[in-house]
């Protein structure tokens, strides 16, 4: 080939090869190669209903003082633990709010927001039924003692603490001695009798397993908070009645008081006294039964978020059934408690070595049952009237040895509630 040929072919490759890598310089660089975002292992959370964000308070009306009671204080500590459940739930209270208080009081607290207003015992709850048409967006709720008239927006509730009771009762009768069991009781009223009845077959129960002869001595104040009157009363039934156990059915912590002066075994109501409140020990608190408000205070305030107009009215949760706490805790209703443990768990120390084992066992497995909803001391036995109790308008207490419920008929809620007017054969009414 002719060289100035030769060199006018390699001049001419080497210019295309310029032009190349000029065009391709100028052309927008390719990407890397990155990995698909990474998806979210979870759905992402549902965001609240508008319900759900709404802001609700729950008022408390208490008809006594919180503070060293066992009755207002399981309200208030419900109140507290359901707002620390929900984070647009608020809980404000009131104390010592007689009947006369307790409509003025509730249209403060809704003026000032208060969605759900509970009066947290019937006396004083009733008069929120007359304002419930007035406030058709609030839930009103009052406690039954014996009367059950509602409206849509007008709630009213109770536990069925007397299952609890029950058990306690079970315990009382292994740990007589002296074959004698006192209560120190308010007054005669279908709240009382009811509880009276479910702690008294326990303890006729136990007589039965371990062939005991327990009689259960009941003798009434005059109302829920007379320490001085209670005291007396405690005293009595030691000393005159040779009982070993003491109950009651009471406000005060004077019977209490008694029980460890005279070194003889108490049973507590409505809280867990030792320990929720220190008061005195397992040496002397052989079990308590503690009620916890804030499993129906929960659903109540469930059905509000769901905007439902139409809620529950009567309410009557028992064992079986439960909430979760904010901590994850899971708590039935009532339960057998002591110095913060449970179930048989809780019987003091000091007088499990007195207790049969047939006891504890039957214990654990009406507590078991009873969580389940597979029995219920009231449905097993028969309700054989004593001939004492209260008079209703238009049912008198039942002729003494008259059955008026058979063993394993269920009694309806709606009876045990409101009709439950007598007190069971068998047990030693004083004047």
């Amino acid at each position: 080939m002719n060289k100035k040929v030769y060199l006018l072919l390699v001049f001419l490759l080497m210019g295309l090869g310029l032009l190349a890598t000029a065009c391709q310089s100028s052309a927008p660089a390719a990407k890397a190669t990155e990995p698909p975002a990474a998806q979210p292992t979870e759905p992402p959370a549902a965001q609240p209903t508008k319900a759900e964000a709404e802001k609700i308070t729950l008022a408390i009306e208490h008809f006594s003082i919180i503070k060293g009671t066992t009755w207002s204080g399981a309200h208030d500590r419900a109140g507290k633990r359901i707002a620390a459940k929900y984070p647009n739930v608020d809980y404000v209270a009131r104390e010592e709010v007689g009947p006369d208080l307790a409509v003025p009081y509730a249209e403060e607290m809704i003026a000032n927001g208060a969605n759900i207003v509970v009066g947290n015992a019937e006396f004083m709850g009733l008069p929120l039924k007359d304002i419930a048409d007035k406030y058709p967006d609030v839930y009103f709720v009052s406690i039954i003692a014996s009367d059950l008239s509602t409206k849509p927006n007008f709630i009213r509730m109770f536990p069925r603490q007397y299952q609890a009771l029950y058990l306690e009762g079970l315990i009382a009768g292994a740990l007589t001695k002296t074959g004698h069991i006192g209560i120190v009781s308010a007054f005669p009223s279908v709240q009382v009798i009811r509880r009276e009845a479910g702690f008294y077959l326990g303890v006729q129960d136990a007589a039965k397993v371990l062939n005991k002869d327990i009689t259960v001595h009941v003798k009434y104040a005059g109302d829920w908070y007379l320490p001085q009157e209670e005291r007396d009363i405690a005293s009595t039934l030691v000393d005159q009645y040779n009982v070993d156990i003491l109950t009651q059915q009471t406000d005060s912590g004077s019977p209490l008081d008694v029980a460890q002066e005279k070194g003889i075994w108490f049973i507590g109501k409505d809280m867990d006294i030792v320990g929720e409140y220190g008061w005195s020990s397992t040496d002397t608190v052989a079990v308590s039964f503690d009620t916890r408000w804030e499993v129906a205070y929960n659903k109540i305030v469930q059905e509000y978020m769901a905007g439902n107009k139409t809620p529950e009215t009567i309410m009557y949760p028992g064992m079986d059934s439960s909430m979760t706490l904010a901590d994850g805790t899971e708590e039935a209703t009532v339960d057998i408690m002591n110095d913060g443990k449970i179930g048989v768990d809780a019987i003091s120390p000091k007088a499990l070595p007195d207790i049969p084992d047939e006891i504890i066992n039957l214990v654990k497995q009406r507590r078991e049952q009873m969580m389940k909803g597979e029995w219920d001391p009231f449905t097993e036995h028969a309700f054989v009237s004593n001939g004492t109790g209260l008079d209703l308008e238009g049912l008198p207490v039942p002729a003494e040895g008259t059955t008026v419920k058979p063993a394993g008929e269920e009694p309806s809620a709606e009876w045990l509630l409101s009709k439950f007017n007598f007190d069971l054969q068998g047990m030693d009414v004083l004047e």
